[in-house]
Parts: structure tokens; sequence; C-alpha cells
């Protein structure tokens, strides 16, 4: 996984900082954020795009390449790309005017921010003039760059999460096909797990620790058919799929028992490490981006791994996964809006840049003549997830206008109901939502 959701799941707190701040520096500069699409540069126009991203090291120097492609069309244009520019400095460049022309977010959580404060400008006019066809482009992806009808970002490649299972730990246990209902998770937990003599967990079939990892709520709430807003309003108590998601949690964790989880996870490595918990053959099962096959195949090539879809609670729902992915957009301000378009236009609907940008940071494309291509370079582990990315049960971000505090919201609560610190599940859920609506009701948007 390029690190948009790296940023955005383990620094929750941080990404809400920054929706905060979008919304104060939009309020303060106004405008800079035309409806009107901005003519195309000219063959013999020389001008510099800026394009900021937080990306660095191998992935820097694979997406610089990306990047470069451009000039096969715009040989005219020099393309100046900058890493290591979190969603933090975006907004910091947008408010002190100094703005790259083209910004590329890992924090797909605050797209209903970047829209609604006008921090990213409207693209419909682009679209409309130069007949894009969305279409190529799945809809759920297509729902996490945009809010509510304005799309202010477009997507360049995506990330589909799918059960990661070690197979020697599982035939270990007598488990020789990888589970599909929550049932089956759990009975294929308990037996893969393994304790001490004293009690302490040495390696567990499936550590339920709510943001731990990519055990997250927007991850895993496709998996339970949980509905995170109703007729505008959160509507995480009266969704069966929440509740089931908690109560299974909950369950795996008073197995191990909370303590002993606690003392287990605070031993293993850190999530984008060699010493991850996976690779050191910790945890039998888990669920993760298709981006953790490039990781296991570099730091951890002693361990058999397969991949499949995760379990669901409803077994016609199995196949169902949550995507998510980098969003480009052109920040108010952008000094070339229009050059800064058809770059973001070949990012998104050049074929071959984006089969070669896939195969070479092993992220899934985001269109379906990428997904297509016979260049995309597929294995046996990374089939599970260009299927997933072609079928029709994606799910992606849920989408409001303060960033991801909503999420942080349900992880914050998730870990204190699994504690046992909130006895009253269904209670605690409605005090969540109404967190989460008094927060939306204060944004005004």
């Amino acid at each position: 996984m390029r690190k948009h959701t790296r940023a955005a799941l383990l620094c929750v707190a941080a990404g809400m900082a920054a929706a905060l701040t979008l919304t104060a520096c939009a309020a303060g500069k106004g405008g800079g954020a035309s409806s009107e699409a901005a003519a195309a540069p000219g063959k013999d126009d020389k001008l510099t795009l800026t394009v900021w991203s937080n990306y660095s090291d191998r992935e820097y120097e694979e997406v610089t390449k990306a990047l470069k492609t451009f000039n096969r069309k715009f040989p005219n244009i020099e393309i100046k790309h900058e890493g290591s520019q979190d969603d933090d400095k975006i907004t910091a460049g947008i408010r002190s005017g100094n703005t790259p022309d083209v910004a590329l977010s890992f924090t797909t959580d605050n797209i209903g921010q970047f829209c609604s404060s006008g921090a990213f400008q409207p693209l419909k006019s682009y679209l409309d003039r130069d007949k894009v066809d969305l279409n190529q482009i799945s809809p759920a992806v297509q729902e996490y760059t945009e809010y509510k009808g304005n799309r202010c970002a477009m997507p360049m490649l995506t990330d589909v999460y799918a059960m990661y299972y070690n197979k020697d730990l599982l035939a270990g246990a007598g488990i020789t096909t990888p589970p599909k209902t929550l049932d089956e998770l759990y009975d294929a937990a308990v037996k893969a797990t393994k304790k001490a003599p004293n009690g302490d967990i040495e390696v567990a079939g499936y550590l339920p620790t709510m943001g731990f990892y990519a055990n997250r709520p927007t991850i895993l709430a496709p998996s339970f058919g949980a509905e995170w807003e109703k007729d505008g309003k959160s509507a995480l108590a009266t969704s069966p799929g929440f509740t089931e998601m908690m109560t299974f949690q909950k369950k795996l964790v008073d197995f191990y028992g909370y303590d002993q989880l606690e003392r287990f996870r605070a031993g293993l490595g850190q999530e984008y490490s060699a010493d991850h918990a996976f690779h050191q053959g910790k945890i039998a099962m888990m669920i993760d981006g298709e981006y953790r096959t490039a990781f296991l195949k570099a730091q951890a090539p002693q361990i058999k791994f397969g991949t499949a879809p995760f379990p669901t609670w409803k077994p016609a729902d199995y196949g169902t996964a949550f995507t998510t992915g980098t969003i480009m957009g052109i920040p108010k301000g952008a000094k070339n809006p229009g050059a800064a378009w058809e770059l973001i236009k070949h990012l998104s609907f050049d074929t071959d840049t984006i089969v070669d940008l896939s195969n070479a940071i092993k992220n899934v494309p985001s269109t379906k003549a990428a997904l297509e291509s016979s260049k995309l370079e597929v294995d046996e582990q990374f089939k599970t997830f260009i299927d997933l990315a072609r079928s029709d049960k994606l799910k992606g971000n849920p989408v409001t206008p303060i960033g991801d505090a909503h999420i942080k919201a349900v992880t914050d609560f998730s870990v204190s109901y699994q504690s046992g610190k909130v006895p009253d599940l269904a209670a605690g859920l409605k005090d969540v939502d109404k967190n989460i609506d008094d927060q939306i009701a204060k944004s005004g948007k």
C-alpha cells in the first residue's frame, strides 16, 4: 500500500487536525477555485508543474517515472515532484500561497473536507469539457473521490483489502481451506492459536484488537454489511452489521483475555517493518491490502502465505471488500490549473502508465482497462485482489465533511468496548452516533 492509509489509519488524530485546518484556511482565504475549466497548455508553452506527494524512497522513484510519462504528450512541461508532503503540508501550502499544481493525498478519509472546503478545486467543468467517461472507474472508487456530487479529486491506483493466511499455521491446526464465514473464522482463530503454559499468547490465530494494523472499522465494515449513515445521519446503532462486528471482535478478545492480548500485542513489530507479526509467524490470519504481498516477498520469503476474500457475516456477501487509494486534486491557488488537469487526466486514464506503476509498487489499477491489461503482472496471491477489484462488491470510504473524525470516534469506542469499559453496546453506539452528528452539524457542511 502507498502510505495514504498508513498515514490516515495510523495517525487518525493528525488527519482530523489537517481537516479542521483545511476548513479554516478555505474560509480565511476565499477565491482561487474557479468553476471554469482552465485552458490546456499549448505545445509551445514552457512551464513547470509542481507535484506534491507523500511518497518516499523506492515508491517515490517509481511515481516520478510515472509522472515523467506525461512528457510524451507535453514535452515542453517540466515535472517537479516533491515527496514526503503530507496533508498538513498541503494545507499549510494553500494557506500560505505556496501551493503545488497537483496534490496527491493518501488520506481518502478527508475527501469530504477537501471538496466542501474548496481546498481542492471542482473538476466537473474539466470532465464535461473533455467528455471523460467516469464509468471506466468502479463505483466505489468514484464515491471516495467526490462529496455530495462535487468531484474534486481523481484516483491514482487503489488498495483492496482481503485475508492473508499462513498456510503452515493453518495446516498445523488441521485447517485445509481459508474460512469464509465468521463462525469459520472464529473456529480457525481458536484452533491456530498457541499459548504458553502460563497462558501467554505465542501465536494468535487472528488478532481482534480494533485499530491494530489493518484491523480497523472502515476496512472491516463491508465484511459485516455495516452501514455508516442513513438519511444523512450516523446510523451505527441501527446498523445490525456494526453490532455484529463489535460483538464478533469482543468474542475473540474474551477468548484470548484482554490483558493477555495486550501483552502479546505490545511485543509485536511495527506495521511496515520486517518485524510485522505476520512476517514473524506470530499471527495466522489477518486482513490487509494487496501491497502486503510485496512486503512479504521482500521481507519474509520464508512465510508460505495465501490470500482470499475476508470472511463475511452473511454468506451471500462473500467476496465483498473495502477499497481506498491515492487521490489527486488541483489545490486552491494552483498556478497552472489547466496543465495540472492534463496531468491528472493522464495519470487517471493512461492505461500503460497505470499498469506500469501498478507493477512497480504492487497496487491495484484504478481503471477497468488497466485491470484487464495483458501487461498487468498477476501472481496467485495478487490475483485475489484483482478479482475483488473487478467485482461489483467493492465498498469505499464513508465520506463526511469532518474528515476522519467519525472513524476516530468509532475506533475509540471499539477499544473501550473491547476492554470492558463500556458494558452496554447499544447505548454506546447511540452515543457515538450523537457525537458524529454533532460534529457534522457544527461543521455547517
